[in-house]
């Protein structure tokens, strides 16, 4: 067992990222934005009056769909989680404030590769046997490219299923067992001594939680998105706000630290830090994919169920997804740890550490916990509750609808391992396959690149007000 690991989450973990995911991230992103005219910068301002302008319009959906909002409160659910926070600190704390930067410009690559997921979603999507829309990567390969291609179609619903069980289970329920657990401790230290007994208690509840939820399907889950997405967001970004707006005179400092570090880190980290450029890239591109999950395929998905007949104004909660998930939440996380002036052991992998003590600066030791603890349960129950729709899909698309329910079992009892499994474990084989099953989708997405620029064009063609 120890050598299958090993194998998984350094051979394969290296290969899938650095020589395939990462290079396809940068170059096909650049490749994205050239064919359809730079749509994520050029027509920002219409992604964004055509998303969160409409946020507070009343919306329905017909039977077997959800509303679009709904759609991308589920895609965000299982993108804004622990990948917000920690994420972002273990980014810093292996590869240096410079990898905020390159956190940035995977996001600005990013826009461009889920709007085209999620372009492709829509366009290729189709009723399943409930009379519910499904589709995503596995679908579009499909109807797409063909059944010639239905092998590709196969190996992504095969790997985003078995990732779905790290990216979207078992890290997440790791995280909160351990901002739990601190939060008591901080309050009752005799309490670190029950720290499995408590972490099996929290991996019960959430089970259970989940379980309930998954019962409902699609119209629950959304429903649940759409009330836990954007509380939990204002929630947590005021509150890193109040650690930036205490600290703003060092907002400039903090920036200098993050341009510098992303091209001489040990100028900033100390030479001591052991940190190459190579890593705050690396830690930034992967930490940048694990939160948005651009390039993943994975929130096609959830969008594919959405009451739309446009498939490029769904596309654009695609742009709207990272521009909120990563150039927002996760900037701010940077930031309030940066500006907080709190100690880094550079080169150490940490859990939510780095801002918990970036909170206790200004609200305390205990406070800050607790807050932490309340924060991750909130990212990380709705990341687990996206990535359990993601992962019934690729089961029914697998094997049909009725096997989804053994899948959703098993998921939910997956939880309570994954509050009582090491952390560099989880995160390791949660990092390998988030790589592995990008691997067909982007194979997908160039391949059916020329789909998506022709949709675009008469999208923005057809009325001269979009053009603007």
């Amino acid at each position: 067992m120890e050598a299958i690991l090993k194998f998984f989450t350094g051979t394969l973990n290296t290969v899938a990222w650095m020589y395939i995911l990462l290079p396809c991230v940068l170059l096909g992103g650049v490749f994205f934005t050239v064919r359809n005219r730079g749509l994520q910068f050029a027509k920002f301002g219409y992604a964004m009056k055509n998303t969160i302008g409409k946020v507070f319009q009343k919306q329905s959906a017909q039977n077997g769909a959800v509303t679009p909002f709904q759609a991308v409160t589920t895609a965000l659910a299982a993108t804004v989680g622990t990948g917000n926070i920690i994420g972002t600190s273990q980014a810093i704390a292996m590869g240096g404030y410079g990898a905020i930067f390159w956190l940035w410009i995977a996001a600005l690559l990013g826009m461009i590769i889920k709007y085209c997921e999620v372009v492709l979603s829509i366009k290729f999507r189709q009723k399943n046997e409930k009379g519910d829309w499904v589709g995503g990567p596995m679908y579009y390969i499909t109807n797409g490219l063909g059944k010639n291609w239905k092998w590709l179609a196969i190996a992504f619903a095969a790997l985003a299923a078995l990732a779905s069980f790290g990216i979207g289970n078992l890290s997440q329920a790791n995280s909160i067992s351990n901002s739990v657990n601190n939060a008591i401790t901080a309050f009752v230290p005799a309490a670190a001594d029950k720290k499995m007994l408590i972490s099996i208690i929290v991996g019960v509840v959430i089970a259970v939680f989940c379980g309930v939820t998954l019962l409902g399907g699609i119209k629950r889950i959304g429903k649940i998105a759409e009330l836990l997405v954007p509380f939990m967001s204002l929630f947590y970004i005021l509150s890193t706000l109040i650690v930036i707006g205490v600290n703003i005179g060092g907002i400039g400092q903090a920036f200098r630290l993050i341009f510098v570090g992303a091209f001489t880190p040990q100028a900033v980290c100390g030479a001591a830090c052991g940190i190459a450029v190579k890593e705050a890239l690396t830690w930034g591109l992967k930490r940048s994919a694990f939160s948005n999950e651009a390039g993943l395929g994975s929130a096609g998905i959830a969008h594919a169920a959405a009451d739309t007949d446009s498939p490029v104004k769904q596309g654009l909660y695609g742009i709207f997804e990272v521009f909120a998930d990563t150039l927002v939440i996760c900037t701010l996380t940077g930031l309030a740890i940066t500006v907080s002036g709190i100690p880094i052991e550079f080169g150490k992998e940490i859990s939510s550490e780095l801002i918990t003590a970036a909170f206790a600066t200004i609200f305390g030791d205990k406070i800050a916990a607790l807050f932490v603890a309340v924060a991750l349960f909130l990212f990380a129950f709705s990341t687990i509750l996206g990535w359990s729709l993601y992962g019934t899909r690729c089961v029914e698309y697998l094997f049909g609808v009725k096997a989804s329910k053994v899948y959703q079992l098993l998921f939910s009892a997956m939880v309570i391992v994954g509050t009582t499994t090491s952390l560099k474990v989880v995160w390791d084989l949660a990092d390998t396959f988030n790589g592995l099953m990008a691997i067909p989708n982007f194979i997908a997405l160039f391949a059916l690149s020329g789909v998506v620029a022709k949709l675009t064009k008469e999208h923005f063609g057809k009325n001269p007000e979009r053009l603007k």
